[in-house]
């Protein structure tokens, strides 16, 4: 990888930002030595991550990629707060999440990061329309509000005409729509993806991955992919390659929608 991987990205930063701006922004996500050990019975220490350094400015669509047993799960879940590191700082949007104690954790996922995931993680006895509402109950909103930006995020993904079904009465691919809609509503500042075309198949998968791309270029979000997929990671502007629990390689990719 780069000597300095925080230099490359604040290259690209720089790049996206355009010569406008004198200097990049600062980090969204900065991560410095981060390790990530599990006990597994005294005194054998199982270490998954291996002191990773990353860092990931404003505005840009990062993919990781790498094999099963890679570690990717274990970094998105310190990433998305879920976790926090055996060793090493992640400053997360200028929060130092070491400092941080379980009701701050809960409020930074709720607020700061909209996760999308795999298996959808839908209530099923919920509407599309409740579904969504969800993280802004937990935040707060007021009902009539909850339910005027709910309506907004499922028109935008294209599920205006289904927002009354449950889980159960849609197809992957609109499930996956409906759980865009839900990480989006709470505005993050941070977009976390893991493995979001995974049960997909490769057309829906080509849906799924252009709400992204306009996601990224409409509304200027920062997306964090964790993939296994090389074609899907190309799109990405940074391409991350993580292998044994370290960052190995780094790359820009194209940053741009792949042919139909």
């Amino acid at each position: 990888m780069p000597e300095n991987t925080q230099q490359f990205a604040q290259n690209i930063a720089q790049t996206l930002i355009g010569d406008e701006a004198a200097h990049p922004a600062q980090p969204l996500i900065q991560m410095q030595g981060i390790r990530k050990s599990y006990y597994i019975g005294q005194p054998n220490e199982l270490e998954i991550l291996h002191g990773i350094d990353l860092t990931v400015y404003p505005g840009e669509f990062v993919a990781i990629v790498g094999e099963s047993g890679s570690g990717k799960s274990t970094l998105m879940n310190i990433i998305g707060v879920l976790d926090k590191p055996t060793a090493g700082e992640y400053v997360l949007d200028g929060v130092n999440i070491h400092d941080a104690d379980d009701n701050d954790l809960a409020a930074i996922r709720n607020r700061k990061i909209g996760f999308v995931f795999q298996t959808y993680n839908l209530i099923g006895r919920q509407s599309a329309l409740k579904n969504v509402e969800l993280p802004m109950l937990y935040a707060g909103v007021p009902a009539g509000e909850r339910t005027r930006r709910a309506k907004e995020w499922l028109d935008r993904v294209g599920m205006a005409e289904r927002m009354k079904h449950q889980p159960n009465e849609l197809s992957g691919g609109q499930k996956q729509r409906v759980a865009i809609a839900r990480a989006m509503v709470n505005e993050p500042a941070l977009v976390l993806a893991d493995e979001p075309t995974g049960a997909l198949d490769s057309q829906t998968s080509r849906v799924v991955m252009n709400l992204f791309h306009e996601l990224h270029e409409k509304y200027h979000k920062t997306i964090v992919l964790i993939t296994h997929n090389p074609e899907l990671a190309e799109e990405c502007q940074r391409v991350l390659t993580l292998r044994d629990g370290l960052i190995v390689g780094e790359r820009k990719g194209t940053g741009e929608r792949a042919a139909f």
